[in-house]
């Protein structure tokens, strides 16, 4: 099963952003990448995350298992962010032993979403 990792790459972490600057969204999704990706987990950049007053975020899903998301990240916490959804993925339910996690995702986690019910469909 894959682990989706959505990086807010719009994220300006409350910066005024000059011509051609890089949003620091964009510059924790690079970072990610450069750190390399553990297997099983598929890196998604999003247009937005809906956080933000709390700087870069980022959010981890698979089907059947708790999400997260995570915030007030930059660039320099992509091992960070790698290491944990290294972790995520290696749940399978997603809930990761709070001492297993990096700090980051201990003290920084925004939203804990509960699996979503797969309901039976009705009958006609």
């Amino acid at each position: 099963m894959t682990v989706t990792l959505h990086v807010c790459i719009t994220c300006r972490a409350g910066q005024t952003l000059g011509e051609g600057e890089v949003a620091p969204g964009k510059r924790l999704h690079g970072a990610i990448l450069e750190a390399g990706v553990p297997e099983g987990v598929t890196v998604v950049p999003v247009e937005c995350l809906s956080a933000c007053s709390q700087g870069c975020s980022v959010a981890l899903s698979a089907p059947g298992r708790w999400s997260y998301v995570y915030g007030r990240l930059s660039d320099a916490n992509a091992h960070d962010v790698v290491a944990g959804a290294a972790a995520y993925a290696a749940a399978p339910d997603g809930l990761v032993p709070w001492r297993s996690r990096p700090e980051i995702f201990r003290k920084q986690s925004l939203a804990r979403i509960p699996p979503i019910a797969v309901l039976p469909e009705a009958a006609e």
